[in-house]
């Protein structure tokens, strides 16, 4: 039977293969893209900057000499755009000079938006308040010292913006095959299980992992949520010549080197890029230290992300927002208790057992979007259930309230969760909360899951919701744990909005 399996593997592969060879032009100028970025691409992205930040200072003259904002120009001191042509000119090299400094080249898709206003925005500030410092020993004009601010915040606000477009184009042209990565990977330990919840966690950066193969017969034959799992290591070679791919993964550990250089030479003669994981990265990039004893390197592991001062910081972020949002929702949670008390009898408020961080049992609160006494009635509707692994999910529950399924659609039916926030037991923004039953099913690298308080959103919910399996979500969830941070946080808040109104998954 196994081996049957492999065989349909390999050749559900084949298929996908041809089929993928109508859109090879794509994959090609897909290639030609990645070939062509660290040359000229990088000196494009440069060129654009330089006119952006003149863009930005025009704007910036605009705003002070023509519409005067905050304080009148006196005549006297009327300066013309010419005239400011050797501050422009300084303006340009030294913001660009700072972007080096600050990291903000090479461009890394990688990085979040939060993260690269934050690179923009210093390295301007440094930009201007050295361009400030020139000014007042070698200043031969009298130039306006509002038009320095005006110009910080104009320049950081158009480079942010230009990458927000990059990043747009990106995920649009993604679409079509073009900057897309197809990813074979080789070993699904914990090595290439940390490989695949950084690809279902990073979108953006391009990635499609095409399948992955493994000697242990029991992971080479096993999906992982959307990964599929194509046999043993011996598929190899027929998978490169048949599966369109661009680049291959190596995630085995060092003893079987053996293996690895064979692998090696066969995506050399194929001329397939290879990539190797060290398997002790299976501790992820954010629980190793590096240090140095008199210029020899040690490795040493520190906590997963959310302990220590970590943990009281996302604790502080939490009740400070779980207020806030609970206050301006007061209003809307009294309409939703009427809504329910008119629609159906019954609680306002439901109540059920979830795990907590580290396996400790609560309660938690949702406002009531079923009929009363709907768990009693889950054996009825058991044959609905449209969920992968121990989730029960039905997109059209007949248990559901008319009140319910708006509820739901829009996650209102989660906001008496903020109680639980409150408590300490639920975060704003974490994994996914564990139902009892579907603990008692994990399999063993699940239950790095409950290392963290869960949320009542996160990478889970904008990643797709209900339309992940389970399997997918518990990767989603473990890179959470493993690369946390209020950056990280703040960019799923913003993700959540959207992604709630638009009700996408959500059932």
């Amino acid at each position: 039977m196994p081996t049957a399996n492999r065989i349909n593997a390999t050749n559900t592969l084949v298929r996908t293969g041809r089929a993928g060879a109508r859109t090879s032009q794509d994959s090609r100028l897909a290639q030609f893209v990645r070939r062509v970025q660290p040359g000229w691409w990088k000196y494009l992205l440069i060129l654009a900057d330089a006119v952006l930040i003149l863009v930005g200072f025009v704007c910036a003259y605009y705003l002070r000499y023509q519409l005067q904002w905050f304080r009148t120009v006196e005549p006297a001191f009327q300066l013309s755009l010419r005239e400011y042509a050797p501050f422009a000119a300084a303006l340009v090299g030294f913001i660009l000079l700072c972007f080096g400094f600050y990291r903000v080249y090479p461009y890394r898709a990688s990085r979040h938006l939060v993260e690269e206003i934050y690179a923009i925005g210093t390295a301007t500030m440094v930009g201007v308040a050295i361009l400030i410092i020139f000014n007042l020993l070698l200043r031969q004009l009298l130039y306006s010292r509002l038009i320095f601010l005006y110009t910080a915040i104009a320049v950081t606000l158009l480079l942010w913006l230009s990458r927000v477009v990059i990043a747009l184009l990106r995920t649009h042209l993604r679409q079509y095959g073009i900057g897309v990565v197809r990813v074979l990977l080789v070993g699904a330990g914990d090595v290439g299980r940390m490989v695949m919840r950084t690809v279902a966690a990073r979108p953006d950066l391009g990635y499609r992992l095409v399948g992955f193969i493994d000697d242990n017969p029991a992971k080479g034959n096993t999906d992982v949520g959307r990964f599929k799992a194509l046999g043993p290591i011996d598929n190899f070679p027929a998978i490169l010549e048949k599966g369109n791919i661009d680049s291959v993964i190596v995630c085995l550990p060092w003893q079987s080197h053996r293996t690895i250089q064979r692998l090696l030479r066969t995506c050399e003669h194929l001329g397939v890029r290879a990539q190797i994981v060290p398997d002790f990265f299976q501790l992820t990039k954010n629980q190793l230290r590096v240090e140095e004893l008199n210029g020899i390197p040690l490795i040493s592991t520190r906590e997963v992300s959310i302990q220590g001062w970590n943990l009281l910081l996302k604790r502080l972020s939490d009740l400070v927002f779980a207020v806030l949002f609970g206050l301006v929702a007061l209003p809307l949670m009294a309409l939703i208790a009427l809504a329910i008390r008119l629609d159906s009898p019954g609680p306002l408020i439901y109540s059920q057992t979830r795990v907590g961080r580290n396996g400790k049992p609560f309660q938690c609160h949702k406002f009531r979007s079923m009929v009363n006494g709907a768990h009693s009635l889950l054996h009825t509707v058991a044959d609905l259930n449209q969920a992968s692994g121990p989730l029960f999910k039905a997109r059209h529950d007949p248990r559901q309230t008319r009140v319910g399924r708006f509820l739901r659609r829009f996650s209102l039916d989660e906001l008496p969760q903020l109680y639980n926030v409150l408590r300490g037991e639920m975060s704003l923004i974490g994994p996914r909360p564990n139902l009892p039953q579907e603990v008692e099913h994990y399999h063993e690298w699940h239950k790095k899951r409950l290392s963290a308080n869960p949320g009542m959103t996160g990478l889970w919910q904008v990643s797709g919701r209900s339309e992940l399996t389970f399997d997918e979500m518990v990767l989603l969830d473990i890179y959470y744990v493993e690369n946390w941070s209020l950056a990280l946080d703040f960019s799923i808040l913003l993700r959540s909005m959207p992604a709630v109104i638009q009700g996408r998954g959500a059932y």
